[in-house]
């Protein structure tokens, strides 16, 4: 997060005297308490906050990203208001330096309607909102703005432009942030002479309502006043040059006060993968994607992001080596082309589905498998088993196939034939005789033999019981007649 800072209001009323020697050939007035002069520094740290005892001053910002710049720096976002004074005493030469001296600081600030807003309060007796914060969001346009402006001449009513500053240009409406964006709000104040109104009472209301407030000093101003104006601590927020010809220079000390380096740039974070920078001088470590912070907030350990369950795979998270992870589907389906979602496929068509003799497909990457007919299924489901094969036609009887159940069966032949010994084939049955006798000539000779022979015995008995027949009744009718 960004460091919630006091507001700033830039006051920079132009100085009344013409300009002088270069600050080179000037011999500076000796150091007053609560001033600073040109080329020297206070103590570092953000405008409104001493450092803590012990901590060195921060050395003085040579330029981010400019030719010869020793550092990095990024601005704080600001809601900053200029008000630039530009009464009759007040050369056209000398308030052109004003302007080229907020253009300058301009120039040090990250503008955009997210950073530094930008808008200016011109006054003399009167005072004129030359545009508000909300106008300029880039830095291309609000320097040309700043160009633009033209002074008003007589008076010099501080007081006043700080009251408009103020109740017009730090509200919401006018683009200032609220209280919830922790947007500091800043103000300068440039002055070469004394006041006309009550200065102090109008200071103190702005600081009490978190404006912070600057004040600049050119040759003849009045210290007191300045010190007035200006937000504790004085040696941080009163400064003082002799002439408006070195008043740009006060540019760069803005730039420092307003800069935080950046250690992320300065390559001077540790981090061991990801430097974020939170602003302010400010910054965080992270981590590539698959990994976490250690508990040293620097260095980054492999996570197992399947077990963390943030994957976004649809079926099946693969952890990979160094904290990454790939994405695979069920059986049945393919990864599309966001490599984390599944479609069904269809396994038939792909012919992976193992089944025997055929594949039904059921959707949504499911199927079942079938046999043909005379088949049933094996308890693999995938397998089939012969039901019938007399039914099947591939039992192979010359005749008749007759089916023992359990994918048994024998072979049988019609009347007349009789059944060979391959137990398919079948022959009549004179025909098996005479191919009996063929291959067994000797043995049915003999029974021949032995059949006669027995003819012969029994025709023989058969006469010698005649003969035996016939006496008996030739005996018998003879004793009937006696």
């Amino acid at each position: 997060m960004r460091r919630v800072l006091p507001g700033l209001l830039l006051l920079l009323p132009p100085l009344l005297l013409p300009p002088g020697p270069a600050a080179a050939t000037v011999p500076a007035p000796p150091a007053r308490p609560g001033f600073q002069r040109l080329g020297t520094h206070g103590p570092g740290g953000s405008p409104g906050r001493r450092l803590a005892p012990g901590v060195p001053p921060r050395a003085p910002y040579s330029g981010a990203g400019q030719p010869g710049g020793a550092g990095f720096c990024k601005s704080r976002p600001l809601d900053l208001v200029f008000i630039i004074d530009s009464s009759r005493s007040v050369r056209p030469l000398e308030f052109t330096k004003v302007k080229t001296f907020v253009s300058r600081i301009i120039d040090n600030l990250d503008i955009g309607a997210a950073d530094t807003r930008v808008a200016v309060v011109n006054y003399a007796s009167t005072v004129n909102i030359e545009f508000h914060l909300q106008t300029h969001l880039d830095k291309k346009s609000l320097k040309q703005a700043v160009g633009r402006i033209a002074p008003l001449s007589t008076g010099t009513m501080s007081g006043l432009a700080i009251q408009t500053a103020m109740e017009k240009a730090f509200t919401v409406e006018a683009g200032a942030r609220g209280p919830s964006s922790n947007i500091p709000k800043v103000a300068i104040i440039v002055t070469d002479g004394r006041p006309q109104d009550q200065v102090n009472e109008v200071a103190a209301r702005a600081r009490a309502a978190g404006i912070e407030l600057y004040a600049v000093g050119v040759d003849r101003a009045d210290r007191e006043s300045l010190r007035m104006i200006a937000s504790e601590p004085l040696d941080e927020h009163v400064f003082y040059v002799e002439t408006y010809g070195v008043i740009e220079k006060l540019s760069s000390r803005f730039q420092e006060t307003f800069c935080a380096v950046d250690p992320c740039m300065l390559g001077t974070h540790g981090c061991q993968h990801v430097c974020v920078s939170d602003g302010d001088g400010k910054h965080h470590c992270e981590c590539s994607q698959g990994y976490a912070l250690n508990a040293d907030k620097k260095t980054c350990s492999a996570i197992d992001k399947c077990a963390l369950n943030t994957h976004g795979c649809e079926h099946i998270c693969v952890n990979d080596r160094a904290g990454s992870y790939h994405c695979e589907c069920h059986e049945g389906y393919t990864l599309k082309e966001d490599r984390k979602a599944c479609a069904a496929q269809d396994q038939c068509a792909l012919g992976t589905h193992g089944c025997q003799h055929i594949c039904v497909n059921d959707g949504a990457g499911s199927h079942h498998c079938d046999c043909y007919e005379g088949y049933t299924l094996s308890q693999d489901n995938k397998t089939c088993s012969v039901l019938d094969k007399c039914a099947l036609g591939s039992h192979g009887c010359q005749h008749i196939c007759v089916s023992d159940g359990a994918a048994s069966y024998h072979c049988d032949c019609h009347t007349g034939f009789t059944l060979n010994e391959d137990k398919k084939t079948c022959s009549a049955v004179q025909e098996a005789a005479r191919l009996t006798s063929i291959r067994d000539a000797c043995g049915c000779e003999a029974t021949l033999t032995f059949q006669n022979k027995v003819i012969s015995y029994l025709q023989r008995l058969n006469t010698k019981i005649d003969d035996i027949l016939e006496k008996l009744q030739a005996n018998e009718y003879g004793q009937i007649h006696h």
